[in-house]
């Protein structure tokens, strides 16, 4: 069963749920597909009651508002709590990283807060939040103050965009900075509790103090390098917070002496805005029958034919400093044309959210200096202003 939300919903999202006659709750705020099998409220909440271990998807966060007010007699709000709350998920995981640094901290305590104690760099982040919206790296105590005031004018956008349950600008996390690699897994855990991983993405950013959402990356040497050991830590947490038929995108990073420590999980859903169809474009796999049907990747065969290619997930955040009143048009070519080969675009309304576009991409391993570029890049050379 599926819960659809705003911000985005993918045709493909669409069409899958069409063709495989998913249930879908039925909303008096969107005006979603008449094709799909609509269900009102109570014969939805009835048929996941009736069910020991539903398996429910939502492609948003903004879901999760109904899902606490509407299934408590389930366990699927208090499993979105223990991992959407970062402050609780570190807690969960206190007996695997013992000598982890976190703090909570309220917002309204940011700006008298004394840090000189605190070992840096450190990340400080919404203890519930999304999109990298207001994620800094502090470096030094000179930096904090600039910091602050950067994330309460982030938090300001935030509660126009997202509700609390996606964003919530109350509280914070204040937790040591991992150096090395970052990646984004999406995986669900099937009726025996076992966990399935769908897409394995490095996050891969311009300069290691840039934490923002640019590029995420998958090819077949990242998924064989990987796979395996992703699939060890998450089989533990599956087991320690007793998970079944429940999907999730969690992002970890592998630290420069190859310990591998999560960074923080989002519960309910693959990679956000559906750019977890990657995972179709790149590998064929349709992540939702995947898990709604409890469905396995055979990994061997599917990368069978994937040497040296890289697939990307771009995504066209607004340039700083530009708002949609300043802006004309956007060159949709030009932001094509920067890679040799785009698998789909999908055009975002700027004016409703600070993003105006995807791309999906295929890469030869020879070429990667497109991605590099894109990564690299203002994004204005794609606007025509005013």
């Amino acid at each position: 069963m599926i819960i659809l939300d705003k911000p985005y919903i993918s045709e493909f999202l669409t069409s899958t749920a069409i063709k495989n006659r998913t249930p879908i709750l039925r909303s008096n705020t969107l005006d979603l597909h008449q094709e799909l099998n609509l269900i009102n409220e109570d014969e939805f909440k009835k048929q996941i009651g009736d069910s020991k271990n539903p398996k429910l998807y939502s492609n948003s966060e903004n879901a999760i508002n109904w899902i606490s007010k509407n299934l408590n007699s389930t366990d699927i709000p208090k499993k979105i709590d223990l991992f959407k709350n970062k402050v609780a998920f570190r807690d969960l995981l206190k007996p695997i990283f013992p000598d982890f640094f976190y703090k909570g901290v309220k917002f309204d305590e940011l700006a008298t807060l004394d840090i000189t104690n605190i070992s840096k760099p450190f990340i400080i982040k919404p203890s519930v939040g999304f999109f990298s919206m207001g994620v800094y790296k502090v470096n030094s105590n000179e930096e904090w103050n600039t910091t602050v005031n950067a994330i309460s004018n982030e938090m300001l956008l935030a509660k126009e965009l997202y509700p609390k349950e996606v964003i919530n600008s109350t509280d914070f996390i204040i937790e040591q900075n991992i150096p090395g690699k970052e990646f984004a897994i999406d995986v669900y855990f099937n009726e025996e509790g076992k966990p399935v991983i769908l897409n394995i993405l490095e996050h891969i950013f311009p300069n290691e103090d840039d934490l923002t959402d640019r590029a995420y990356i998958t090819s077949k040497d990242i998924i064989v390098k990987y796979h395996d050991v992703f699939e060890r830590l998450l089989d533990k947490i599956g087991t320690m917070s007793e998970l079944v038929n429940f999907p999730m995108h969690i992002e970890l990073k592998i630290s420069d002496d190859n310990n591998i420590i999560p960074i923080e999980v989002n519960p309910m859903r693959f990679t956000g805005w559906c750019l977890t169809d990657l995972a179709y474009f790149a590998y064929g796999i349709n992540v939702y029958e995947y898990y709604l049907n409890g469905k396995k990747p055979d990994w061997n065969e599917i990368l069978s034919e994937k040497d040296n290619l890289t697939y990307s997930m771009i995504i066209g955040t607004l340039p700083e400093g530009y708002t949609p009143a300043m802006i004309d048009s956007v060159d949709w070519d030009a932001f094509k044309n920067s890679f040799t080969k785009v698998l789909e675009l999908r055009k975002v309304d700027y004016n409703e959210y600070p993003v105006f576009g995807f791309l999906f991409t295929e890469t030869h391993n020879d070429n990667k200096q497109e991605i590099d570029k894109m990564l690299k890049s203002d994004l204005k050379e794609f606007f025509r202003l005013k």
